[in-house]
């Protein structure tokens, strides 16, 4: 690989790195403002509503230019949701402002592979950018807990950067979106040394109308697909319980741990680890044409979150954490090269992770107003996990029923040989 790769490298890991430490500062402003519980999750509900809301249009708004530009704008504008987060806008409403760029972001970050790698690299360059995602959610998550613990942020706001000018940097809060503010402005400035790749931007189709068409018609064609709609029920199903497994292991490690939310977010780092455990496994054990036979592991991984309710001791809830991560891991790497696959075959590409952005983002968006319901009516964090937990287990089993009842009709039985489009 050459120089121009690891500049997309940087850029990417110090822009996620951002966005999992930026999530931590937003629930400490949250929890200054004397917000109620059940916003808390509504963090994440504002951050991917653009992902839903423009899924049909990302893609031509990433391909209207060099990629490397595209990237830019799109931390320009998330630092822009931190400084309104500074500048006293409330954090749900300034989040969402950072969902904006990171969906932007989104489609850009992988197409420029795609345009600036030969074929024959892109498996290692996808190995590489999915690599340092998960340490950017390892140490952005626990960057997030340090900036807001008592020791880090006192540090931060006794600095006298700017003498007898009055900053408004008053709590740990904003002294941790401060801070993450600065690493998007890190990633931007690595995007503006990402090579060109020669490729001429053209978009085939500015009339929203017709992009938006052409995504439902790509969006019906995936799920009609006997093996697309197994993949893509289990990567959304995967992402939106991902999504609530996030604030439900903060909420637990307070009630069964008596953690504060500067040591509970280590927690959410362990389950990271647990995951690429999971990936490296799954990588390793599971060929593409035996994907489907590992969806049992979603059933498990449903009853082992259940046992949460049990556990009191970090000594037990750290290996737990890992077994639950390593599980959901497990299951989805070897799901989503499937969902990749017949995307590839039905589609191309581009498409299909529109499509399937939309999917794991909205299910993302139902499962957190659900959670949210929840801890809005005063149901203990308990009675969530189990419920959380079974569906999840019962989900699974439907799938696998599903699954089950597409082979003895024959219908799925061209799983990697492509006999049928």
């Amino acid at each position: 690989m050459n120089r121009g790769f690891y500049i997309i490298m940087a850029a990417q890991f110090f822009s996620s790195l951002a966005d999992n430490a930026l999530l931590v500062g937003a629930i400490a402003l949250l929890i200054d403002l004397a917000s109620p519980p059940w916003m808390t999750p509504m963090l994440k509900l504002f951050f991917v509503i653009s992902y839903v809301l423009l899924a049909p249009f990302v893609g031509a708004f990433a391909d209207s230019m060099p990629k490397g530009r595209v990237m830019f704008i799109a931390n320009t504008v998330k630092v822009a949701g931190c400084m309104l987060m500074l500048l006293d806008v409330h954090p749900l409403y300034a989040y969402a402002l950072v969902g904006l760029g990171a969906a932007a972001y989104s489609p850009a970050k992988y197409g420029i592979l795609t345009e600036y790698l030969p074929a024959g690299r892109l498996v290692v360059a996808n190995g590489w950018i999915e690599g340092l995602t998960v340490l950017s959610i390892i140490l952005g998550t626990v960057l997030g807990g340090a900036l807001i613990s008592p020791g880090v942020s006192d540090g931060l706001l006794a600095m006298d950067l700017l003498p007898r000018i009055d900053t408004g940097i008053d709590t740990p809060g904003e002294a941790s979106v401060l801070v993450t503010g600065v690493f998007y402005v890190i990633a931007a400035g690595f995007n503006l040394y990402i090579p060109h790749t020669g490729v001429d931007h053209v978009v085939l189709h500015r009339n929203p109308l017709y992009l938006a068409r052409d995504f439902y018609h790509c969006f019906a064609l995936l799920w009609r697909d006997k093996l697309g709609q197994i993949s893509l029920a289990t990567t959304t199903l995967f992402w939106g319980a991902g999504a609530t497994l996030q604030f439900i292991v903060l909420k637990w490690a307070e009630s069964a741990l008596n953690y504060p939310l500067s040591k509970a977010t280590m927690l959410q780092g362990v389950v990271a680890i647990g995951i690429a455990v999971g990936a490296v496994a799954a990588a390793r054990l599971v060929p593409l044409r035996k994907s489907t036979g590992i969806l049992f592991c979603g059933v498990i991984m449903g009853a082992v979150t259940m046992s949460m309710v049990l556990v009191r001791d970090i000594a037990i809830a750290i290996p737990l954490m890992i077994v639950i991560g390593a599980l959901a891991g497990f299951f989805v790497v070897p799901m989503n090269a499937l969902l990749q696959h017949r995307g590839h075959v039905l589609m191309g590409a581009g498409s299909s992770i529109a499509v399937q952005n939309f999917n794991e983002n909205l299910s993302i968006l139902l499962m957190l107003a659900l959670y949210a319901t929840l801890v809005r009516a005063e149901l203990s964090i308990y009675a969530v996990i189990l419920l959380f937990g079974s569906f999840i287990s019962v989900s699974m089993v439907m799938v696998i029923r599903h699954h089950n009842a597409n082979q003895a009709k024959g219908d799925s039985l061209h799983l990697i040989g492509v006999d049928k489009p």
